[in-house]
């Protein structure tokens, strides 16, 4: 799950350019139909990334399922490695009485199920990575699309991630919104299980 911090840090990447140009453009004109942002009027909030995805149940129901499906296929691979490896034993026991044509047809037959259990691991490592980044961009879009509401309703022109790895090198305290975010998203994820509305994925692309 390392990537997951590394998703949140984009976040406040385009959160911090877009605190720049509404700082620094707060003093130009406004064009026709955008609304002007007084100086000292911009509003900023942050929120814990860590804190935040570690009380998501969201996250956490599947973090569990991915580690489900994780032994589940290493399982599988290996039963498979175990009947490679019993093969290649008996293998061994018989060499001796088995012709050369039969020696070199069951090691060619060895040698391509052994490249195949490894095309297969590879598949195997492929498909987990793909579940992950599936992950990755649904909390991004849970996340982002969240923030946009409560920004809205709060009246927040900015929200920054604020942790060890961030830029921000201070915050305070009254700023942290953490708590009313996991809230939030943790009622719209329960509201999702008791048959409710999902939350919209596409909102953040509007």
């Amino acid at each position: 799950m390392k990537n997951l911090s590394l998703i949140l840090n984009i976040v406040l990447l385009v959160a911090v350019a877009v605190l720049f140009y509404l700082h620094f453009s707060s003093s130009k004109p406004a064009a026709s139909g955008d609304t002007a942002v007084e100086p000292g009027a911009l509003t900023v909030a942050y929120i814990n990334s860590d804190t935040v995805l570690k009380y998501y149940d969201y996250l956490k129901a599947q973090k569990v399922q991915l580690e489900e499906k994780s032994k589940s296929l290493e399982q599988e691979y290996r039963n498979r490695a175990i009947g490679l490896q019993n093969e290649i034993a008996a293998y061994q026991r018989n060499v001796n009485s088995m012709t050369l044509g039969q020696v070199k047809a069951t090691e060619e037959d060895l040698g391509k199920k052994q490249q195949n259990l490894q095309l297969y691991q590879q598949t195997l490592s492929q498909q987990l990575m793909e579940e992950e980044a599936k992950l990755n961009k649904e909390l991004y879009e849970r996340i982002t699309n969240f923030l946009k509401k409560y920004g809205t309703e709060k009246g927040l022109q900015v929200v920054l991630k604020y942790d060890p790895s961030s830029d921000v090198l201070f915050a305070g305290e009254a700023l942290n919104i953490s708590k009313d975010v996991i809230d939030g998203l943790n009622s719209e994820y329960n509201q999702e299980k008791s048959g409710g509305v999902k939350a919209d994925s596409t909102a953040a692309k509007k």
